[in-house]
C-alpha cells in the first residue's frame, strides 16, 4: 500500500491535469455558493461587489469572460508543447519531467480553467423574465466572475513571464538540480560521523536456492519498499539478494531475486510486489538520476551541433554542489542483517565512487578540446579532494590523472596544456606556469 500511495502520488505530481480539475471542481462549488447568495440578496440592494446591469447585460459580460478565458487557455497549451519540444531538443528529453511538475504553470492553467467553468455555470443563472422565470440578474456572481477574469489576465501575464524565464538553461539545471538535493537529503539525511571507510557489500555463500523472475513485465527499476521487504524476509529463515540497482532496466524474464535457504514460508509475490518497475526512471530513491539529468544537458551542449560550453559549465556547476555535499553523507549499508547477526537482504546501491564517474567522465570525454571545461573539471576535483574524508579521494585522485592524460593528448601546444591544466572556478583566470 505505501508504494502504491508513492507511485500514485509521483503521477499526480507529474500531471498538468490535477490542479486544473481541482480548480475547476473549486469553481464549480464557489459559483453555487454565490448563487445562493444571490437569491437572497434584494434586488434594490446597492453594494460595490454587485452587478447593477439587466440580464442582457449580465449575460454578455459572462460569455465574454467564458469565451476569453477558453482561448487564454488554449493558447497557454500552445505555448506548453512548444515549451516542452524546444526543452527536448535543447537540453535533454529527461528534464521534460521538471517543466510537467512546474506548479505555477499548473496554477495558472487552473485559473484559466476554473474562471471558464464559474462564468459558464453562472450564465446558466441569468434569466429574462417570463412566465418561467422572474427577472433574475444573479449580481455577486457576475462581480466575483469579473474579478476571476482580472485575475486570469495577470496569471497570463505572469504565465508568459515564467515560461519565458523557464526555457532559460540556468533555470533548467537549478530546478534539477534542487530536486537532486532534495532527494539526497531525504535519503542521505546523516553525516558520515566517525566512519572511517565505505560499507562494504557482504555475499551470500553459496548457489541460491531459488531464482525470482520479472515473468510478468519489464521496467526500470523505479522503487522499492525496503521495510515491506525487511518485514516479508524476516518471517522466514531466507536471506534474499536484490539483483538490479534503482534506476537499472529490468527486461521481462530476468533474474529480479535471489534466494538462499528455505523458501517455503517466503511469500513470492509479495516480494516482486514490494518493486515497482516504472517506464522511467525519477528521483525518489534514485539520486543518480538526477546527476544523469544534469550530465544529458551538459553531453548536449558539449556536442559538435549547438557547442556551448558555458551552458556545460553551468552543469558542472550543479554537478559540484550536489557532490560537495555528498562528500560527507552516510551512504546506506547495501546489506542488512537479523540480530543474530546473519545477513538477511541485500540490496544494491550506488557508492560514493559511482557518483564521481558518473559526474566526471561523461562531460571529460566530450569536453576534451575545450580549455573551459577541463579547467572547471579540475577545480570540482580539487575542491571536492580539499573536504573530501580520505577513504573518498581515492576517485577524485584518479579523476584528476584522468583529466592529465586528456590534456596531453588533446593540447599539442604547451601554454594551453597549462592553461587547461589549471583549476578556476569559471573556467578562467590567471595563467598558472
Amino acid at each position: 500500500m505505501k508504494l502504491w500511495w508513492s507511485n500514485l502520488l509521483e503521477r499526480l505530481r507529474g500531471s498538468l491535469w490535477v490542479v486544473p480539475t481541482l480548480w475547476a471542481a473549486g469553481a464549480a462549488l464557489l459559483v453555487n455558493l454565490t448563487l445562493a447568495i444571490d437569491d437572497r440578496v434584494d434586488d434594490d440592494e446597492t453594494a460595490f461587489f454587485l452587478f447593477y446591469g439587466g440580464p442582457a447585460s449580465a449575460r454578455e459580460v459572462l460569455s465574454t469572460i467564458a469565451s476569453s478565458t477558453m482561448t487564454f487557455t488554449g493558447l497557454v497549451f500552445s505555448v506548453t508543447i512548444l515549451v516542452l519540444q524546444l526543452a527536448s531538443s535543447q537540453f535533454s528529453p529527461r528534464v521534460l519531467r521538471t517543466f510537467l511538475r512546474d506548479r505555477p504553470s499548473q496554477m495558472c492553467l487552473g485559473i484559466f480553467v476554473g474562471t471558464f467553468v464559474f462564468a459558464l455555470f453562472g450564465l446558466r443563472n441569468v434569466h429574462d423574465p417570463s412566465d418561467e422565470f422572474d427577472l433574475q440578474v444573479p449580481a455577486l456572481t457576475v462581480w466575483v466572475a469579473i474579478v476571476f477574469a482580472i485575475g486570469a489576465v495577470g496569471a497570463f501575464i505572469y504565465l508568459v513571464h515564467h515560461i519565458a524565464q523557464s526555457v532559460r538553461a540556468v533555470t533548467v539545471l537549478q530546478r534539477v538540480g534542487d530536486d537532486t538535493r532534495a532527494s539526497l537529503s531525504r535519503l542521505y539525511p546523516e553525516g558520515i560521523g566517525d566512519e572511517l571507510e565505505e560499507p562494504q557489500r557482504r555475499m551470500v555463500d553459496g548457489e541460491p536456492t531459488l531464482l525470482v523472475r520479472a515473468d510478468h513485465r519489464s521496467g526500470v527499476l523505479e522503487a522499492v519498499d525496503e521495510e515491506r521487504l525487511w518485514a516479508l524476509v524476516t518471517k522466514s529463515a531466507a536471506a534474499v539478494e536484490l539483483v538490479p540497482t534503482m534506476g537499472d532496466f529490468v527486461p521481462r524474464g530476468s533474474v529480479l531475486f535471489k534466494i538462499w535457504g528455505d523458501v517455503d514460508e517466503l511469500d513470492i509475490d509479495a516480494l516482486v510486489g514490494s518493486t515497482n518497475l516504472g517506464e522511467e526512471r525519477s528521483m525518489r530513491q534514485d539520486v543518480p538520476f538526477g546527476l544523469r539529468q544534469i550530465v544529458d544537458v551538459a553531453e548536449r551542449a558539449l556536442s559538435p551541433s549547438i557547442n556551448d560550453p558555458t551552458t556545460a559549465v553551468q552543469a558542472i556547476d550543479q554537478l559540484h554542489d550536489v557532490l560537495r555535499i555528498l562528500v560527507d553523507r552516510r551512504f546506506p549499508e547495501p546489506w542488512r542483517a537479523d540480530d543474530d547477526g546473519r545477513l538477511r537482504l541485500v540490496l544494491p546501491r550506488p557508492d560514493w565512487s559511482s557518483y564521481v564517474h558518473l559526474a566526471f567522465d561523461e562531460i571529460r570525454s566530450s569536453g576534451q578540446g575545450s580549455i573551459q571545461i577541463m579547467r572547471r573539471l579540475r577545480f570540482m576535483a580539487e575542491d571536492l579532494l580539499a573536504v573530501a574524508p580520505s577513504f573518498r579521494r581515492r576517485a577524485l585522485q584518479e579523476q584528476i590523472e584522468l583529466l592529465d592524460a586528456s590534456i596531453r593528448r588533446s593540447f599539442a601546444d604547451r601554454t594551453d596544456a597549462v592553461r587547461a591544466r589549471s583549476p578556476s572556478p569559471q573556467g578562467h583566470g590567471p595563467l598558472v606556469s
